[in-house]
């Protein structure tokens, strides 16, 4: 079943993260997405995440396509012009890669080339109107192609911003724009969630709650200080303190569970995109505790 006919089917669809590594040693990366088959819809594949410089997503959607797994190509409008932004698009649909999540992008200075210059010639709006005309047999510019691509394309959306105005106003865009689907931005305060959902279901479109998985509470409060848009309530540090630091994780893994499984049994939303952030080994665990295995 694809990415798109889960959603279409009703089911709860369920997602997670496989990053590509710095270096050319995928071991580790395969051993996880082997770990991850059979038990998602998709798995996304991020795109020089945090703008630190790794292997292309489109090479890693590849090796997962034919592993057998339905990837989700993350395509940020920060290092590559229309030109190459449409010229890659491209090259994914002739690989077999159908899903496409657009984003802009953090800036170059949050990774590690902080003197790279930053391209945003487009932004993640564009960037769905662009993914719009391909589908449709044209460039941005309007000339006719020979061939058409057939992306499902999606965007993401920071449920707990704080204005939240203006990121309801993206989100408009965005599905006038073209997307389908929408992955959030870690989400912890489900009642605050609900009200944004009353929103989103305005629209024809599909929700997958995202959700990080907090190993420490240093983590959390390090969210909650430099992560524009998350809000861990106190209530959930306090947890995770109670269990000490060897429990810390396993706590964590709880609270991301349980989560998901009030998503679900509630219907708030259509399904989730995990976040594991370096221990997608506990992914499984984590749809094990939320009844989804």
């Amino acid at each position: 079943m694809s990415f798109k006919n889960a959603f279409d089917s009703g089911k709860f669809v369920v997602t997670a993260e496989v990053g590509p590594p710095k270096g050319t040693d995928i071991k580790e990366m395969l051993h996880h997405a082997e770990m991850l088959k059979g038990k998602l819809d998709a798995v996304n594949v991020t795109d020089n995440q945090s703008a630190v410089m790794r292997i292309c997503s489109m090479a890693i959607c590849k090796l997962l396509l034919d592993m057998g797994l339905e990837p989700i190509l993350q395509m940020t409008c920060r290092d590559r012009n229309r030109i190459g932004l449409q010229s890659d698009l491209l090259g994914a649909s002739v690989l077999g890669i159908k899903n496409v999540l657009c984003m802009t992008g953090d800036h170059p200075n949050a990774g590690d080339h902080k003197e790279a210059k930053p391209v945003y010639d487009v932004e993640s709006v564009q960037l769905l109107g662009i993914v719009n005309s391909l589908n449709n047999g044209k460039d941005m510019m309007g000339n006719e192609m020979k061939g058409s691509t057939d992306f499902f394309q999606g965007a993401v959306v920071t449920p707990e911003a704080n204005p939240l105005e203006p990121q309801l106003m993206k989100f408009e865009k965005k599905v006038k724009a073209g997307a389908k689907f929408f992955q959030t931005q870690a989400i912890y305060d489900i009642e605050k969630f609900k009200e944004f959902m009353k929103f989103a279901k305005k629209f024809p479109v599909k929700i997958l709650a995202g959700i990080v998985l907090l190993k420490s509470a240093g983590m959390a409060n390090y969210m909650n200080k430099f992560v524009p848009g998350i809000r861990v309530p106190q209530d959930l540090i306090d947890e995770i303190k109670a269990a000490g630091k060897e429990g810390a994780l396993d706590t964590g893994i709880n609270i991301a569970a349980r989560h998901i499984k009030q998503l679900k049994e509630e219907k708030i939303c259509d399904g989730v995109h995990i976040m594991a952030i370096g221990a997608e080994d506990k992914v499984p665990a984590i749809m094990e505790r939320a009844g989804l295995l």
